[in-house]
């Protein structure tokens, strides 16, 4: 394995001190090396991976220094506009190392949502014409492989990638903690919202650990899982997801049940979930201000006042609550009236070191919630 320092270092000495890009499991070492150790001026965690190269390339048209992106392998599709028709040599020809996590990688065990990603990982690289190595986990050969990448960057002017398998880098943890002493972590507000529910509401979930909590609730008070769609994959669009059910479902109320990472990466969705103004949709937010699945890196949610975002996107009610007291009040005041309505709950970070993943097959997942729908 390679050490998080020692492959930091390899960057400094090539003159690469620029970050940016969204945490992945893979690379959240790496990451969280790079958030400890590096001026908040020089890393960017950045709303989603186009966000990203942008980011790159405004600080290379600066600096004439080469950045680098990191992002799991399921981002390259938030970049491949920025990387195509920006970074492109045919167009501004803008130099970015890139740092890839990939996941479901052929031959090795993941989850159902990253097995065609990772089958079509380095095709989709050689269709774009950026050129890539697999990162060794041998430190000898990953030096030479890092070196040769950056030789690479400034002899022709573009973009390249390294391509990092699962298990590559060494541990470390993030020391950068986020400082949140609130009442809630995010599965005591699952557990509330599920107590308090009528039971026959709609419930669509953002990706990572807020799904795998929302899954093991139901079965812990017995309840049946085809109320809920299991957002596994696609970061950012759950609540586009909810918003088209909603206005296709309209007796029924549909509650997005949302994280403050994945807000962020789409969150223009706020002014169509507003503009459409559905009277049936709930939307709450979870926020723990990090990236929790991946590793804890931060992000900018606290610094934020959410609810006056969407009260100005055309929400009709939008509220902060940090309490068991004030969740249960808010949950009881939503009505017709009062929706589209955004509920924030701020939580500490953290879950259960024996959180398990569903045990149901997303495709099984949609055909069950689809029956429910008929009903």
């Amino acid at each position: 394995m390679i050490s998080p320092k020692v492959f930091y270092n390899w960057l400094a000495e090539n003159q690469v001190d620029f970050f940016s890009g969204v945490p992945d499991s893979l690379l959240k070492d790496i990451c969280a090396y790079i958030t400890d150790n590096t001026p908040k001026n020089s890393h960017i965690i950045a709303a989603n991976e186009g966000n990203a190269v942008a980011l790159a390339a405004g600080y290379h048209i600066a600096t004439k220094k080469t950045p680098l992106v990191y992002m799991q392998n399921s981002g390259i599709g938030n970049a491949v506009n920025p990387l195509i028709s920006l970074a492109d040599k045919q167009v501004y020809k803008i130099p970015i190392l890139l740092l890839i996590g990939w996941r479901g990688e052929p031959g090795v065990k993941d989850e159902p949502q990253h097995i065609t990603q990772g089958e079509i990982t380095l095709s989709l690289l050689e269709t774009m014409k950026i050129p890539y190595q697999i990162l060794s986990d041998n430190e000898d050969d990953a030096y030479q492989q890092v070196h040769e990448a950056i030789s690479e960057i400034r002899n022709t002017g573009t973009s390249y990638a390294i391509v990092v398998k699962k298990g590559t880098f060494g541990k470390y943890t993030i020391k950068e903690k986020i400082l949140a002493d609130y009442e809630f972590c995010r599965e005591d507000v699952i557990k509330q919202m599920l107590n308090q529910l009528a039971g026959d509401e709609i419930i669509v979930s953002t990706t990572g650990k807020t799904s795998r909590e929302l899954f093991e609730c139901r079965a812990n008070l017995e309840q049946p899982h085809h109320f809920d769609f299991l957002t596994v994959g696609s970061m950012g669009h759950s609540s586009q997801i909810a918003l088209a059910i909603a206005l296709n479902k309209p007796q029924r109320k549909v509650i997005c049940l949302d994280g403050d990472g994945a807000l962020l990466m789409h969150m223009g969705s706020l002014a169509i979930t507003g503009n459409m103004g559905p009277p049936n949709f709930v939307h709450i937010l979870i926020n723990n201000g990090a990236h929790e699945s991946v590793g804890g890196q931060p992000t900018v949610a606290f610094n934020m006042d959410i609810p006056a975002l969407a009260l100005a996107s055309g929400y009709k009610k939008a509220t902060t609550v940090t309490t068991a007291n004030e969740l249960e009040k808010v949950l009881k005041d939503v009505s017709p009236e009062a929706c589209p309505m955004l509920i924030e709950v701020k939580v500490r970070v953290g879950s259960r070191d024996d959180l398990g993943r569903p045990t149901v097959k997303p495709i099984d997942n949609k055909r069950a919630f689809m029956q429910n729908l008929e009903h």
